[in-house]
């Protein structure tokens, strides 16, 4: 039974869907998979949900372009981002659409009214350079956006403004008391260097008309509409129900004794780690416990986006397989750092890693019980040895991978899992069971062979968070007693073109 008392809410940022996604927004769902399916599996109450921002200007600009009605356009972006949870078969419970999800209209008002009701929003006019990309007012003294290479446009309007500078204090302490967590530490230096100088107020709306109608509309305001970022981070709280009349879920994974992981860019740590927990506590609701905060996938050395340097996920899905994918983007990007993504090294990792390291394994180990004349898999035998020292080995992985998760290091608790895979490798090539079979020596032979499918069986469990559909296989293949399968293939070679 799920553990209530240590309950895991997990979500991913939600992108602007003014184009498909890219492969690094698909490195994000499969962090965030893998948090949810480890926790799953260690007996917690998880929820995990992702979700489209749909109510951005970058949205009603590029359907401009594209010279189709802005619900028609979100609604086909929305769509591939959906689609693209299946393809990676994420284990989402919910996905939030934030122009057509029944509860999210009433959760913004239910926030924005309650940060009214604390007396910090009001109204006044402002002018200043403006980043549709970030969707953000820009920075005193800031002449060209960070992450944008467009150029920052003007504006001036009476817009609605939230009172942030009031809790600078208060983030401060949180922070430096990792009551809100930030992983790595440099996103939390960076954020502590943000407060050290004085927070602006904020401004948390903008004109109907310069949003071209779109968006949520300001409470008792026809005016004005609420910014976009105030409107997609309460998706966070919308997909527990939070101002519904379910409150449940919300009391449960929100108000609760759990955790709540947010998975984030390192391009929106700003709007995660002060905007966010800033409003929560106008409203006087509790804030996220952690922000893992990943670096961005590159190609050639450029940042991966959504327009200039992209890269499609589908195709390389189609072409490498599921488990592959998620196996290059979860071990050999480091989980808090940049890192550069190509298809040749993702066939590298392949062919050496998973062809002949895993695969390899697992066939040649099936191949060798057959040689013994095994018509069953073997099922766990006490050993001497090279054997014993293999299945102690297997015996202290799962303490190792919930110290990786615990870190938010990803790519060390898929590499942990990898050595056993090695180890077991390296076992066969000294102990040569083979040898021992062909000179009809089977007892110790088999001994052997079954503290290497005992370890495999370890290896499959922990894989479950990273290689779901692997796991599976070697679960259901490699079941103690289950007849003995001729090879499971898990991973054929790839053959140059």
């Amino acid at each position: 039974m799920p553990n209530i008392s240590s309950s895991l809410y997990v979500t991913t940022a939600i992108p602007f869907v003014n184009a498909h996604p890219h492969l690094g927004f698909a490195l994000e769902l499969c962090q965030a998979d893998a948090l949810a399916r480890h926790a799953r599996a260690r007996g917690r109450a998880v929820h995990f949900v992702t979700g489209s921002d749909d109510h951005s200007l970058k949205n009603v600009l590029a359907a401009e372009r594209a010279g189709v009605r802005t619900e028609r356009f979100v609604a086909e972006h929305a769509a591939r981002f959906r689609q693209l949870n299946v393809e990676l078969h994420t284990s989402i419970d919910d996905f939030v659409q934030t122009s057509t999800h029944p509860r999210h209209r009433d959760a913004v008002y239910a926030l924005w009214r309650a940060c009214a009701a604390r007396g910090d929003l009001y109204r006044k006019t402002y002018a200043g350079l403006y980043c549709v990309g970030c969707e953000r007012f820009a920075d005193p003294g800031e002449t060209q956006c960070g992450e944008h290479a467009t150029p920052l446009e003007t504006v001036s309007e009476n817009n609605w403004f939230f009172g942030l500078s009031r809790y600078g204090d208060r983030l401060r302490e949180r922070i430096e008391a990792q009551t809100l967590r930030i992983v790595p530490e440099a996103a939390r230096e960076e954020t502590l260097a943000w407060l050290r100088q004085p927070l602006p107020d904020l401004c948390v709306s903008r004109s109907a008309t310069r949003a071209r109608g779109w968006g949520l509309q300001v409470p008792d305001d026809p005016e004005q509409v609420i910014w976009v970022w105030f409107d997609a981070l309460v998706y966070y709280l919308t997909a527990l129900g939070f101002g519904s009349s379910e409150p449940q879920r919300y009391q449960q994974h929100w108000e609760g004794p759990g955790r709540r992981i947010h998975v984030l860019g390192k391009g929106i740590t700003r709007f995660h780690a002060l905007i966010w927990p800033a409003i929560l506590a106008s409203a006087g609701l509790s804030w996220p416990s952690d922000l893992l905060v990943h670096g961005y996938l590159t190609q050639d050395g450029a940042k991966i986006s959504k327009s200039g340097s992209a890269l499609d996920p589908f195709p390389l899905l189609q072409t490498y397989g599921v488990d592959p994918v998620r196996y290059f983007l979860l071990r050999h990007i480091r989980t808090t750092r940049d890192g550069d993504f190509s298809a040749e090294r993702l066939e590298q990792a392949y062919n050496a890693e998973l062809a002949n390291g895993l695969g390899n394994l697992v066939d040649r180990t099936l191949g060798l019980l057959q040689r013994a004349q095994h018509s069953s898999v073997p099922g766990f035998h006490q050993a001497t040895g090279p054997g014993a020292e293999l299945l102690g080995a297997a015996r202290a992985l799962p303490a190792r991978i919930d110290q990786a998760f615990e870190r938010f290091a990803l790519d060390d608790a898929l590499h942990a899992v990898f050595e056993l895979v090695d180890r077991c490798n390296r076992t066969l090539d000294q102990c040569a069971p083979w040898a021992r079979i062909k000179r009809g020596e089977l007892e110790p032979a088999n001994t052997l062979l079954s503290a290497v499918i005992t370890s495999l069986r370890v290896v499959g469990q922990e894989l479950a968070p990273f290689l779901p559909g692997t796991a599976r296989r070697l679960g259901e293949g490699l079941q103690a007693g289950a007849p003995l399968p001729a090879a499971l293939r898990l991973f054929p070679r790839l053959e140059p073109q």
